[in-house]
């Protein structure tokens, strides 16, 4: 007979129980009780039942992520590390792109119920708040910075103060043509407004007047805009001394092309984006960005999903499930990176 709960908890010193909230995901376990049962069920090869604990849950043990586009390096890590952190309360996700669409986002957040999803992490682009409040009993787990304090639990990073914060370290380099690439009109796109606020609040906080023939509007954060813009940028009268992407990508194809036109990087034109994705570590200057810690907010999104599902415990709350408690907020922390695109070598 394969080895079950009783082996374990014999093996680890402990209750059947503690061996079921170890495997359960339950975060109220001491670490070192906890090292103690994983030991245990790696030494036997304790397989979970995952099959027989769904049938006691009433739950499938599939959850969904949709997000605008998985052709995007940020959105493409950060499902990775979502299915990771899923993996661990054997969880399987089901990925969707929307590609940003209305119809695709109502659709999806419409058939929840019928596909048997037990929960919904989503980063919207069209929806607005009292569209997402349609889901039912179905917990959604809230991502990016399109809606606050909707119908959902939401995590997200400051976009505004980490663009302030990139804007900063391009004037304090002694920089004050500073260019912004990244905006758009569409009011739907939130998180292109909110770069462009933080980018604005720093220049007035340094007394630096905005100059709008250094703000590039972009149909799209991918690199062929990035390097249109760049080029549309130094054809003006005054080019820029800096360059501020609203996104890596943006950012990389800014620096594609500066390298056709001769131009060094950052002796000439300093360069910084957003994202912190694994091409800015590898390019040529490496690239000054800003790193959100998408580890910590794949966490918190599953995290939260499992609190609404009544799998784990709300963080100072000792009894029940988070179920019945208002929808939260959470910031997720993030960290300049200065790179040679800004530093040199």
């Amino acid at each position: 007979m394969p080895p079950g709960l009783k082996d374990v908890a014999a093996r680890a010193g402990v209750s059947i129980k503690t061996v079921s909230n170890v495997v359960n995901g339950y975060v109220h376990v001491s670490p070192g009780t906890r090292a103690r049962v994983q030991q245990a069920i790696d030494a036997l090869g304790y397989i979970p039942n995952v099959a027989a604990r769904q049938l006691r849950s009433g739950r499938s043990g599939v959850i969904a992520l949709a997000v605008p586009e998985l052709q995007s390096p940020y959105f493409a890590e950060l499902a990775g590390l979502i299915v990771q952190a899923a993996e661990r309360r054997s969880w399987t996700v089901l990925i969707d792109q929307t590609d940003g669409h209305a119809d695709r986002e109502r659709n999806l957040v419409a058939g929840l119920r019928r596909h048997a999803i037990d929960g919904l992490i989503f980063s919207p682009l069209a929806l607005a708040g009292e569209e997402l409040s349609t889901t039912g009993d179905t917990p959604m787990v809230l991502l990016g910075e399109r809606i606050w304090h909707g119908p959902a639990d939401h995590v997200a990073i400051d976009s505004t103060a980490a663009a302030a914060d990139v804007t900063r370290h391009l004037i304090g380099l002694g920089r004050h043509r500073i260019a912004a690439i990244g905006a758009q009109r569409l009011p739907s796109a939130v998180t292109a407004h909110q770069r462009l606020a933080g980018y604005r609040a720093a220049l007035a906080e340094a007394g630096i007047p905005e100059d709008p023939r250094l703000v590039a509007e972009v149909a799209s954060f991918h690199r062929v805009d990035g390097a249109a813009a760049m080029a549309a940028l130094l054809d003006g009268p005054e080019p820029p001394d800096a360059v501020f992407g609203f996104n890596d990508v943006l950012a990389l194809g800014a620096l594609r092309t500066l390298l056709e036109r001769g131009l060094r990087v950052p002796e000439d034109v300093a360069v910084a984006g957003f994202d912190d994705i694994e091409d800015g570590r590898f390019s040529t200057p490496t690239l000054t960005t800003i790193a959100p810690d998408t580890a910590e907010l794949a966490r918190l999104a599953v995290d939260l999903l499992a609190e609404r599902l009544g799998e784990t415990k709300p963080e100072g709350d000792g009894s029940g499930d988070g179920s019945g408690t208002p929808p939260r907020e959470l910031r997720v922390p993030y960290e300049l990176k200065a790179r040679e695109s800004t530093l040199g070598r």
